[in-house]
């Protein structure tokens, strides 16, 4: 059991619920861990391939800050809708507020822009739908949501593949692959110098992984942090062209050209088992033989 009861806001800010009835699993999921949950109309709208029109979610993120009770705001899903809205969103007043701002996958559009706008420290890790709501949830996802929730520090020992012995200390900060290379070039990208960088992606080829890697590297974002942390990169398929050309291959081959140590396996992305990330807050990030520690920092 969490070790303190939390007010959930559930909203949409993207993407409309697939699935409602997750939407109904995850409010009687958290209920029964003891927690409050208001469940913003956005949670169950639909408008094309997005929740509500672009001024209902707004409206829907401007109830979030405004509610005086909701301590933690968690999105329903990703898929695509933050783009559109972030030159609209006041995150100066957001910041002033003490609320927690909870997801992954496009929300990471939202979380960059909101630490390059105004410092704001958001939480990369479960949604509504997708965990929450689960079927079969994940003990890991929900111990480590709590875990970072419930303390000022939280530390994570996890295998990550790559350089042996590397000890790194800054901000940690990114998510989703294709929204850290989206927002390259413009005000929405945090300009982090001597960072510990995490990535994921879902249905990004090898090939495209590579490029978009290539994007931050050209940019000179990747040469400017301690460690980049790649998480799971799922949901493609490899064809008769590759020919041998895999992640790992992919992965490799940007180890050569990299001046800052890679790391892989880090338990985060569109996957069950997910860890709990603190963008904006810091990591000190200890490895040896294979095996890491991650501890986390400056969030609360």
């Amino acid at each position: 059991m969490p070790d303190r009861s939390w007010q959930f806001g559930i909203f949409a800010p993207a993407g409309f619920a697939t699935e409602p009835a997750a939407v109904d699993r995850a409010v009687a999921r958290l209920v029964a861990l003891g927690h409050r949950v208001h469940v913003d109309p956005t949670a169950r709208s639909r408008e094309q391939r997005f929740s509500a029109s672009d001024d209902e979610r707004l409206a829907a993120i401007a109830r979030m800050v405004s509610a005086p009770d909701i301590d933690i705001a968690v999105a329903v899903r990703g898929g695509y809708g933050w783009t559109r809205l972030l030159d609209r969103i006041d995150y100066a007043s957001m910041a002033r507020k003490p609320t927690r701002w909870l997801g992954h996958s496009d929300f990471t559009a939202f979380q960059l822009a909101a630490l390059a706008r105004s410092g704001m420290i958001t939480f990369a890790g479960p949604m509504a739908a997708y965990d929450f709501g689960a079927a079969q949830p994940s003990a890991f996802t929900f111990e480590q949501c709590f875990g970072v929730l419930d303390n000022t520090t939280w530390e994570i020992e996890c295998a990550l593949e790559g350089p042996s012995q590397v000890v790194a200390n800054g901000v940690l900060w990114g998510g989703n692959l294709s929204l850290v290379a989206h927002l390259a070039g413009t005000p929405y990208l945090p300009d982090v110098e001597g960072g510990v960088l995490f990535l994921e992606d879902v249905a990004e080829h090898p090939y495209r992984i590579e490029r978009l890697l290539y994007q931050l590297l050209h940019a000179g974002v990747l040469e400017r942090q301690r460690a980049v942390l790649l998480g799971a990169f799922t949901e493609y398929e490899l064809n008769a062209n590759d020919e041998g050309y895999d992640l790992a291959a992919a992965i490799a081959h940007l180890r050569t050209r990299a001046q800052v140590p890679i790391y892989t396996g880090l338990p985060f992305g569109h996957v069950r088992d997910k860890l709990t990330l603190p963008v904006g807050g810091r990591c000190m990030l200890e490895t040896r033989d294979g095996m890491a520690r991650l501890t986390l920092s400056h969030y609360a």
